[in-house]
């Protein structure tokens, strides 16, 4: 660090955007504090590893979150039902979860503002609401799929369901209530030890590691299987792994962390160290559930979660059966926690309201009755007979997949502004694969739709013709967008970099300005095609998906 640098203090540093007073003041993380006005450099293993200790927590966190009840359901099946040939996918969505978080993870740290907001601010009040309410209605769906899970669980283990969940919905409230934020990291944390369960369950199963090695890195397809539904699971997969809720919950858990610029690189082992055991988790579910069942009558033939845990208990023994009921309910529980407060961040940006784990619920009413009132919502529909469950849990896959490239391209949008990131937009290779990234997730979703809405004429045909058609559309409007670029002269959001008492600042101390004082938002031509096509496809999609849904759900044909 230089002597410049060192001289600079909070009093001679320019206005940030701030929206509540919560997120200025010391880290005080789960494993140690890091003083507000601590810009001492970091000389030594022990002075780095101190540091590393007090930032853990938003990566591991967002990432083992994700690995929650749906991707219990969909590993088990990848693994139950096709062995271990679909691992690859997951080698391939690494570097997805890596980009997409390292980019939210940029945001939260230089903009000190979450990412409806800033969707609100810079491309206008229709796409704020819409992320909003979108965000709202599809984690209230997903906190049904949590508590749907930590029900499958405690039916194996035994646990009344009435009164297995309602503990675990109190449990999961009252985590996030105590107005301490490091309490609520350190049970996060706990909960992200617990998912270490399934290690053990791997152990005792001892699947072959060399064809665990070989399908993880080789792709290949199930021999056999039919061509649309390994597509629909490989989209489910994805879907699961890559989820809307993890880049607002990151985005705003590091605000309310306050972490800052200077801390980028640890909060990036942070963010590494949470993806080694997120896939960790899902290798260990498709590995032993694949050797479980292999041979087996129930290969092939998956059903639910509880269904894997009996079957364990089958052919392997009870504890494994137990450790895998325990994982499911860990992994259901901080899913709720973090689903929740993504949503309950989300709403206390875009309304400007007191939204943060360091106050207590007096001070913040409207943030935590968000918060609360999504568990309570989610559990009461757990309990109450009647409700269709599978629909419930169908239609979060189906709108995760139709919302999911919208997300996407709004963040590779904000990660091009330079009035919002000044020096830490992103680079060249960045946007290429991010671009493309937005490409097959939005050829996928196109897939997944249309299994939805029209099941019988989803077929090899469809999926290849998509496949093939979207991949030529994709390069043919890079192709146009590179020259209207060049045209045009700008690159995403076209507006002045940090300018005036900013331009002197060191990278690492630059923060977005406030708000008001954000220059108008100037989208370039290609942003301009990028936001049309994304509108129609919304509304078209989602809204052909949700009247399928209704229809079903009131019993119509189909």
């Amino acid at each position: 660090m230089t002597a410049h640098t060192s001289a600079l203090d909070a009093s001679s540093l320019p206005a940030t955007a701030v929206l509540d007073e919560a997120h200025r003041g010391d880290i005080r993380g789960a494993l140690g504090t890091i003083a507000e006005g601590d810009h001492a450099p970091r000389i030594g293993w022990g002075a780095r590893l101190k540091t590393l200790l007090a930032i853990l927590g938003p990566g591991l966190i967002v990432m083992v979150g994700d690995n929650d009840a749906g991707a219990f359901g969909t590993y088990t099946q990848a693994g139950q039902n096709y062995g271990t040939a679909l691992l690859w996918t997951l080698a391939l969505l690494i570097p997805v979860l890596f980009v997409n978080q390292e980019m939210v993870l940029r945001l939260g740290a230089v903009t000190g503002v979450g990412h409806a907001r800033l969707i609100l601010e810079r491309f206008g009040g229709f796409w704020g609401a819409f992320s909003v309410i979108d965000l709202f209605l599809l984690n209230a769906l997903t906190l049904v799929t949590e508590f749907i899970g930590i029900s499958l669980g405690l039916d194996y283990l035994g646990v009344p369901k009435l009164w297995g969940v309602l503990a675990a919905a109190i449990l999961v409230i009252a985590a996030a209530s105590t107005g301490d934020f490091r309490r609520f990291e350190r049970f996060a944390l706990a909960l992200v030890a617990g998912s270490l369960l399934l290690v053990p369950v791997v152990l005792i199963v001892h699947p072959p590691v060399g064809q665990i090695a070989r399908d993880f890195l080789v792709p290949r397809l199930p021999a056999g299987a039919k061509l649309s539904e390994v597509m629909l699971l490989i989209i489910a997969i994805v879907g699961t792994t890559v989820a809307p809720w993890q880049l607002f919950f990151q985005q705003s858990y590091v605000i309310d962390k306050r972490i800052t610029p200077r801390f980028m690189r640890y909060e990036k082992v942070d963010l590494c160290l949470g993806i080694v055991l997120v896939i960790v988790g899902a290798v260990a579910m498709m590995a032993f559930c694949a050797a479980t069942f292999a041979g087996r009558p129930e290969f092939g033939n998956f059903g639910d979660a509880g269904g894997v845990a009996a079957g364990l208990e089958r052919y392997v023994g009870p504890v494994p059966a137990v450790l895998f009921a325990l994982a499911l309910i860990d992994a259901s529980i901080i899913g709720a926690a973090a689903v929740s407060l993504a949503t309950a961040y989300a709403i206390g940006d875009v309304l400007a309201l007191r939204h943060s784990l360091h106050r207590k619920p007096g001070e913040a009413k409207g943030f935590f009755l968000v918060y609360s009132g999504l568990i309570a919502l989610a559990a009461g529909l757990v309990l109450t007979p009647g409700t269709p469950l599978g629909l419930l849990t169908n239609a979060v896959q189906t709108l995760a997949g139709v919302l999911l490239p919208s997300a996407s391209v709004f963040l590779l949008l904000l990660c091009n502004d330079r009035a919002v990131l000044g020096p830490w937009v992103n680079g060249r290779a960045m946007n290429l694969f991010t671009g493309a990234v937005i490409s097959v997730l939005v050829m996928l979703s196109l897939i997944l739709t249309a299994s939805v809405l029209f099941p019988d004429a989803t077929n090899e045909t469809v999926i290849v013709g998509v496949l093939v058609g979207g991949s030529l559309v994709a390069l043919v409007t890079a192709g146009a967008l590179a020259l209207l670029r060049r045209r045009t002269c700008a690159d995403g959001l076209a507006v002045d970099p940090a300018a005036g008492d900013r331009a002197t600042l060191p990278r690492e101390r630059w923060r977005m300005p406030p708000l008001d004082q954000l220059p108008l938002a100037k989208l370039s031509l290609p942003a301009r095609v990028w936001m049309v096509v994304l509108r129609a496809y919304l509304v078209v999609a989602g809204g052909l998906v949700l009247m399928r849904i209704v229809g079903l759900a009131l019993g119509g044909e189909g």
